[in-house]
C-alpha cells in the first residue's frame, strides 16, 4: 500500500505538465493578484521592515527580488520576509473547509523559487497550484481538532511552501517526497500569537514560506527525510490532532481543484468577524438605521469568532482587526473596514466605540457545529424606535457562495496597490498578472515602486 506521501507527490509531478482546465489558471492568477494586494501594504510595515533591517547581510545580493523595494534578496530571506508581509494587513486569501490562508506561505514559497531560478509564468502557476491542492486537503484531513491550539496558516503553511517550491524547482518524486517530510518537522505556530498584541503571527506565514523554500532547495540537492512524517504513529496527525481523516488529504486530487474555491477578502480585519460585518451592513442598508438608531446589537455566531474576536476594547489596529465589537461597529459608523479603520482616529472615534458598549457576542452552539465549513451569524438589532429587526447572513461576501467578481477583485487590488506603488504602476502590475503564465515569459513583475 502506497505510503501517503507517494500518492500525493505523483499527483504534484503530473501537475508539473498536466493540462489543466482554463478555469484553474483564471484562479490561480486571481490569487495572485490578492496575494500582490495583501502583500504591499504589508510591505511598508512591521514585521517586513524589521526582518529587512535585521536579515541585512542577506539582502544586496541573490537572485531574488523584494517587493517595493525592488532589493536583491538571497531566496530563504525574500520567502520569509513576502511571507510575513502578504500576512500583516490581514487582507490575505482563506480556504474556509481548513480555517487556513494558503496565499501567504505558498504564494510568497513559489515567487521567491521562481525568482531564484528565473521560471517563466506558466511554472510559477503550477507551483502556486499544487502548494494550494495539496495543503488544502492535508488541512481538511485534521480539523478541526488542530485548530484548537495550532495556527494552520503556520503549520500547513509548511506543505503549501514546500509543495510550490518543489514544483517550481522541478523535483522528482523521490526528491518531492523529502522535501515534504522534511517540512512537516518544521510545523509550528501557537494560536496564542493571535490573543494578545504583537507581531508574531504574521511571522507564522514568513516561516512557513521560508521553511518551505529550505526543504525544497536541500531535497534537490539529496537531503532525505522520513516518508510517514504525516500519518505515521508519531507523526504529524497523531501529534497534532485528534482523529485525522488521511483519506481528506488526497480525495479528488487532479480532479476537482480546491484553488476555484478559495475566500477572498472583502474586510480589513480576521475573517472571523466577516459574517456579522456582512449581516450588519445587510440590516443597516435594507432599514436605512442610523448609528444613533440602535438601542443594542446581539450577534450570535460560532464559537471560534466569539472566542478569538471577543475583545470589549481596542487601542490598537491588532486588537481591531481581532474585535468583533469594534469591526461591526466601525463599518456602521463609517460603511467599510478597509485599512483606513485602524489610523488612531477611528480607532478612538467616540462614536465607534459608543456602539461597541452597545453589542452583545452570543456562542450559537449550532454554528459552532457547522464551522470549519460554514461561517454564519446572526445579527440582532433593537432599535430606540421599539423596532427589532434581524438578518442571518449563512457565509461571508467573498466565500465559494458569493465569490467577488473579477471587477472587485481588480478593485480591491487597486485600493491597496496605488497607495504604494501610484497608480500607472499599479494598474501596470495587475496588467501584468492577469497575463501571467501566457507566452513562457520569465516571471518578471513590475511590483517596485
Amino acid at each position: 500500500m502506497a505510503q501517503l506521501l507517494e500518492t500525493i507527490a505523483d499527483y504534484a509531478i503530473g501537475e508539473q505538465t498536466s493540462t489543466l482546465p482554463d478555469e484553474v489558471w483564471h484562479h490561480a492568477r486571481r490569487c495572485v493578484i490578492d496575494w500582490s494586494a495583501a502583500l504591499l501594504p504589508g510591505m511598508l510595515c512591521a514585521p517586513a521592515t524589521v526582518l529587512m533591517e535585521a536579515l541585512g547581510d542577506e539582502l544586496d545580493h541573490g537572485r531574488a527580488r523584494l517587493p517595493v523595494y525592488g532589493r536583491a534578496s538571497a531566496t530563504r530571506a525574500a520567502a520569509l520576509i513576502m511571507g510575513a508581509g502578504s500576512h500583516t494587513v490581514e487582507f490575505d486569501d482563506i480556504y474556509r473547509a481548513g480555517g487556513y490562508h494558503p496565499g501567504s506561505p505558498t504564494i510568497s514559497a513559489a515567487m521567491a523559487a521562481a525568482q531564484a531560478t528565473d521560471a517563466d509564468g506558466e511554472t510559477f502557476l503550477r507551483g502556486v497550484i499544487a502548494g494550494y491542492e495539496i495543503s488544502t486537503r492535508v488541512c481538511e484531513a485534521v480539523m478541526p481538532s488542530h485548530y484548537v491550539y495550532w495556527h494552520t496558516t503556520a503549520t500547513i503553511g509548511c506543505i503549501g511552501a514546500a509543495a510550490a517550491a518543489a514544483t517550481v524547482l522541478g523535483l522528482d518524486r523521490q526528491q518531492f517526497i523529502h522535501a515534504i517530510a522534511n517540512v512537516t518537522t518544521h510545523m509550528a505556530g501557537l494560536q496564542q500569537a493571535f490573543r494578545t498584541e504583537s507581531m508574531t503571527k504574521p511571522m507564522h506565514a514568513g516561516h512557513a514560506a521560508d521553511v518551505g523554500v529550505m526543504t525544497a532547495l536541500a531535497a534537490r540537492h539529496g537531503l532525505t527525510g522520513t516518508p510517514d512524517m504525516l500519518e505515521g504513529e508519531l507523526g504529524f496527525g497523531a501529534a497534532m490532532s485528534k482523529g485525522a481523516d488521511w483519506s481528506k488529504a488526497t480525495a479528488g486530487l487532479g480532479e476537482r481543484y480546491n484553488i476555484t474555491e478559495i475566500t477572498f477578502k472583502n474586510h480589513g480585519s480576521c475573517g472571523h468577524t466577516f459574517a456579522s460585518i456582512d449581516g450588519a451592513l445587510v440590516l443597516q442598508r435594507e432599514h436605512a438605521i442610523r448609528p444613533e438608531q440602535i438601542e443594542s446589537i446581539r450577534i450570535e455566531t460560532y464559537g471560534q469568532a466569539t472566542d478569538i474576536c471577543g475583545r470589549d476594547d481596542v487601542s490598537s489596529a491588532f486588537e481591531g482587526r481581532f474585535s468583533l465589537r469594534f469591526t461591526v461597529a466601525s463599518a456602521l459608523v463609517h460603511g467599510s473596514v478597509r485599512l483606513d479603520a485602524y489610523t488612531p482616529q477611528r480607532l478612538a472615534d467616540p462614536v465607534v466605540g459608543a456602539l461597541m458598549k452597545r453589542i452583545e457576542l452570543v456562542e450559537d452552539p449550532t454554528l459552532t457545529a457547522g464551522y470549519p465549513r460554514q461561517r454564519a451569524s446572526r445579527v440582532k438589532m433593537t432599535l430606540t424606535d421599539g423596532r427589532r429587526v434581524e438578518f442571518f447572513q449563512p457565509y461571508r461576501k467573498g466565500d465559494p457562495e458569493q465569490l467577488l467578481t473579477d471587477a472587485e477583485v481588480d478593485a480591491k487590488f487597486l485600493e491597496l496597490a496605488t497607495p504604494v506603488l501610484g497608480d500607472a504602476k499599479s494598474k501596470a502590475l495587475l496588467a501584468a498578472l492577469w497575463s501571467c503564465g501566457r507566452g513562457g515569459k520569465v516571471l518578471a513583475l513590475p511590483y517596485t515602486r
